[in-house]
């Protein structure tokens, strides 16, 4: 059967062949450099050229880049941006090679223009050269043509097929559905682990929901067309069937999808389902995008009905990131008594305490933590806990840092603020206010003839409209610990919409809209022990919090500017598609 199955595929040499020296998805050239062998990497992706950006840019990805370009290897990596900064998209951020994939598309990456680099942080190689040859021109030659709509064709007629796929599910009442497919197709799919274990037989059994059956058909109609239309009611059904049969490629390409439903359920319980889902199967991807967007938008889950079903293990890792956006840490611990109070089955002692263990009690005010005793409901079963935890609040706050530089590694995380969003330590802007505003300026008018009564020349005067950038101005502590309360640090916010408001700001916009956050105060006397991390916070809508936005981005600040991709084909990972924001500054120092 196998032989008969090549044999059917024999109409592919029947496919016409073209010479071409197109670009094709994927496809990397080199830019800017003095010779072929080096340069700035660019990449093919969607029809258009982008670049790499150098964060994590290493000698496994310098081989990978060099390979796929027929050199014999890699002889250094080149960052910062010394072949010049590109243009257009920054397609890959965030590489992670290991120097043996055939292409640099196929190592991983955050998602097809999912960054926060500027092109001045493009990414370029310097290959080892390869033996001259007279023409180096390659001539691809393109049979793929067509290749598709045959296979769907082969699937849709069963020719030849020699594998028969059962389709079950536990409800009571469904019938067992059988398709038929050919091994050989599914073989190029799945998994070497899936194909040695279930293929081996004529028959397949496959369990899945009643939700599911219906998607049947189309999952095993693109192991032969490579193509397939994904739904928000079909994503889960896709992702769970992609993950049954070992199709890795689909798996994680339906979960990426996933950010788009995010969003839209204000329960929660969506959000929560998925994160337990991603776990189930193991996919970290996917349980990364789950989690990212219950820590940014932390405050709305802690209110919402789905805070008390989430199990033990989501709270663990929740309360385990630095990327928590809630108002203070006193909110957090408030939280999580909110959970260990509702939730339906009760947590242990032990698992009380190795949730509170994740509490950073250094971050809580000396007034909240002087309380705790009197106001928290978990205090009087983990007392020994909150104690030791309030001592070393109550040093973070009362101790120079020369004091407690010695055991500030000892607690890792515990000393690192979250984004705190409180008062003083954020502001917000609506995108919908004025990024500008105008007033009248009396400027003189030169009077080129010599004027004998009037020695400067200006003969009169004229008024024009002068346009200035909005500053909004706020100010912090240098940093939250109470020995530090007294001295303050200003803050002035803007928002550029139009390349007319950078270039009147004298500041450089790769994209529109972007912000700025600059110190108005001199940190000199800190500079070897206080930085500033500060985040921005983008809402999609500009109701804001819990009145019906969700923030749908944090971005970190280079050079004091923060670039905003609000347009949903970068590869953000989740949606907005609202005209409004809130763009919320947030102030972070922390200990160096």
């Amino acid at each position: 059967m196998l032989t008969l199955g090549i044999v059917s595929l024999s109409w592919l040499m029947m496919l016409s062949v073209r010479l071409s020296t197109a670009a094709r998805e994927g496809d990397l050239k080199l830019v800017g450099g003095t010779r072929s062998s080096e340069g700035r990497v660019e990449v093919y992706h969607s029809g258009t050229w982008g670049t790499v950006c150098d964060d994590g840019w290493d000698m496994a990805e310098a081989q990978v880049v060099c390979r796929q370009l027929r050199f014999p290897g890699a002889k250094s990596i080149v960052s910062g941006g010394t072949y010049g900064p590109g243009s257009g998209t920054i397609w890959l951020d965030d590489l992670e090679c290991k120097g043996t994939e055939p292409s640099l598309s196929s190592c991983r990456f955050k998602g097809w223009g999912v960054t926060d680099c500027t092109h001045g942080e493009d990414a370029g190689v310097v290959c080892e050269k390869k033996v001259a040859v007279k023409d180096d021109r390659v001539y691809p030659l393109d049979h793929s043509l067509g290749l598709s709509g045959e296979l769907g064709a082969l699937f849709d007629s069963k020719q030849d097929c020699d594998l028969a796929v059962a389709v079950q599910s536990a409800e009571d009442g469904l019938g067992e559905e059988t398709f038929c497919i050919h091994r050989l197709v599914l073989s190029l799919s799945a998994e070497p682990s899936f194909f040695s274990g279930s293929l081996q037989s004529g028959n397949l059994t496959v369990n899945v929901s009643q939700d599911c059956r219906s998607h049947v058909s189309q999952f095993l109609r693109y192991l032969y067309t490579r193509e397939i239309d994904i739904s928000a009611s079909s994503a889960q059904c896709l992702h769970k069937l992609a993950t049954d049969f070992g199709v890795k490629r689909l798996r994680e390409d339906a979960g990426r999808l996933f950010g788009l439903l995010l969003p839209w359920d204000t329960s929660f319980h969506t959000q929560a389902s998925l994160y337990k889902y991603s776990v189930l199967t193991g996919d970290l991807g996917l349980q990364e995008t789950c989690l990212q967007y219950l820590a940014w938008n932390c405050e709305a889950l802690v209110s919402s009905p789905a805070w008390a079903t989430l199990s033990q293990e989501a709270l663990e890792a929740l309360l385990s990131r630095s990327d928590l956006v809630v108002p203070d840490e006193g909110f957090v611990l408030r939280a999580l008594e909110s959970w260990a109070r509702d939730v339906r089955v009760s947590p242990g002692p032990s698992d009380e305490a190795a949730l509170l263990r994740l509490v950073r009690f250094p971050m809580i005010s000396p007034a909240e933590l002087y309380d705790l005793p009197f106001t928290s409901d978990l205090y009087g079963r983990h007392a020994e806990l909150f104690r030791s935890g309030m001592l070393r609040g109550f040093q973070f706050h009362a101790l120079s840092l020369a004091q407690l530089r010695k055991r500030l590694n000892d607690s890792a995380d515990e000393h690192l603020p979250r984004i705190y969003t409180a008062d003083p330590w954020s502001l917000n802007v609506n995108s919908t206010d004025d990024s500008r505003y105008s007033r009248q300026q009396r400027v003189p008018t030169y009077n080129n003839h010599r004027n004998y009564g009037n020695y400067g020349g200006y003969s009169s005067y004229r008024y024009e409209t002068v346009y200035h950038i909005v500053d909004h101005a706020f100010s912090t502590p240098v940093h939250n610990s109470a020995v530090l309360q007294a001295s303050n640090v200003s803050w002035v916010a803007n928002v550029f919409k139009t390349e007319q408001e950078c270039s009147n700001s004298s500041v450089q916009c790769e994209t529109l809209p972007a912000v700025r956050l600059r110190c108005q105060s001199s940190l000199s006397e800190y500079q070897s022990s206080i930085r500033f991390t500060n985040r921005l916070l983008v809402t999609c809508g500009n109701g804001g919090g819990n009145a019906g936005g969700y923030i749908f981005q944090v971005r970190d600040f280079k050079d004091t500017l923060a670039l905003i991709p609000t347009d949903n084909s970068t590869g953000q990972a989740y949606p907005c598609y609202e005209n409004a924001y809130i763009y919320r500054f947030v102030v972070r120092p922390e200990y160096i």
